[in-house]
This record gives structure tokens, sequence and C-alpha cells, in this order.
């Protein structure tokens, strides 16, 4: 399927902080930027954020916009890009949370792989809900009420999810379907 401007107009937040697994941000920021979206990284502080190559350090990207003054709201759908550091520090931040929760309660797309899903259990949006996740976590998922598959990418009422950088075709492609799909009537909270 041709992805060009699909998603042109569309706004996507991309929550994040120091030690984001790198390749689950570029390559699904690339992905939204080449079907048009607009993409914003938000963080809990404002310069730059650390990526995580692999087994060290990354590139340093520009934060687009503080996590202080992000209006979840301006946005048409979230990416939470994974890595064992990023959402285990983004979890304990409140504010951030609260961000993602927004999302399921205004029913928009939000996509989450790796170790991301943390930042679900912790906005409590996981119960009864099918995804999949880095199978580490799966316990932690499966405790919180989700239904946890290993599957290369699995969709549940706008929710996609992936487990490692493997996946991240099939991730992209889903994530794109999804926020083209817009609001998501049976997304829930």
């Amino acid at each position: 399927m041709n992805t060009e401007k699909q998603l042109q107009g569309k706004k996507v937040a991309i929550l994040l902080t120091d030690g984001f697994e790198q390749v689950e941000m570029t390559e699904p920021r690339k992905a939204l930027q080449d079907a048009g979206a607009t993409t914003h990284l938000i963080a809990p502080k404002g310069g730059d954020v650390k990526g995580w190559d692999s087994t060290e350090w990354g590139d340093s990207f520009p934060v687009d916009l503080p996590l202080a003054g992000a209006d979840p709201a301006q946005y048409d759908a979230l990416l939470l890009p994974g890595g064992v550091m990023n959402p285990d520090k983004l979890r304990t931040e409140p504010k951030a949370v609260q961000f993602v929760k927004h999302f399921f309660e205004a029913k928009k797309p939000v996509a989450a792989i790796c170790h991301a899903p943390i930042m679900l259990i912790e906005a409590d949006v996981v119960k009864g809900r099918k995804l999949t996740s880095y199978p580490s976590i799966q316990t932690d998922l499966k405790n919180a009420g989700a239904n946890w598959v290993d599957e290369e990418v699995v969709t549940d009422q706008g929710l996609v999810t992936s487990r490692k950088p493997d996946d991240i075709p099939a991730f992209n492609k889903k994530m794109i379907e999804e926020i083209r799909e817009g609001k998501h009537e049976r997304q829930h909270a």
C-alpha cells in the first residue's frame, strides 16, 4: 500500500526521554513524516534527548516541545518508542503518564514498541487489551490485565504494539493505517 501523504495534516506526538531505543524513534518518525504527518519530539526537559543505539549511547535529537508546554489535545496520535531506560524514567513523571492517558480517553491512536508498553501499565489502560511488547515485560502486562501475545505487530482498537526493532516495518505500516483511520470509538482508557 502506498503510504505517500496518507497522513497529510495529522500531528503526531512522540513522547520520550534520554535512553530511548534510537531506531524505534527514527524509523517510525521517518515513516510518519514520509506519509505527510508532522511529528514533535516531546520530553520532560527541553534541549536535547539522547538515544540508545543497541549497546551504547547514540545520537542526540532536539526536543520540539518540553512536556510542561505540550497539550495532548493538539495531536492526532501518540508514538512511544521503547528502550529499557526511556519508559522506566517516563513512568515516574505524572505529567507523562497523564499525557499518555489522554490519547486513550480521547480514543486517539497510540503506537508503542518494545519496552514502551510499561507506560500503558502506568496509565492504567491495558486491562482487557490484546497487545505485545518486548518479552521481558510480558508478565507485567499480564499482571495488569492485558492479553499479551508474541506477535510481530498487534492492533487493538487504535493501539498498535510491536516487540523489537526487527518488527519496525510491520509496526510502521499498522501505525500509519491506524492514524489514517483516526479516532477509534471502542478505544478505552
